[in-house]
């Protein structure tokens, strides 16, 4: 089983690896994918997942803040 990764990609959506399961809020599974990116900007038009809409109009750069 490989470990599930989360990468926060630079003015797009959260990239998924790994063996994980999708689940909506009934606990109804998505079709099983070995990677997908899902929306964090709330444009697409294939929610949960990114369908790349937010191009040019979504700007957000996430990094992790520096340990003392």
């Amino acid at each position: 089983m490989s470990k599930v990764t989360i990468k926060v990609m630079d003015n797009g959506g959260f990239r998924v690896t790994g063996d994980v399961d999708l689940v909506d809020a009934e606990g109804n599974l998505y079709p099983a994918k070995p990677a997908f990116s899902l929306c964090r900007c709330g444009q697409s038009q294939k929610m949960p997942y990114c369908d790349a809409s937010h191009k040019g109009n979504f700007e957000s750069c996430v990094r992790v803040e520096a340990q003392e």
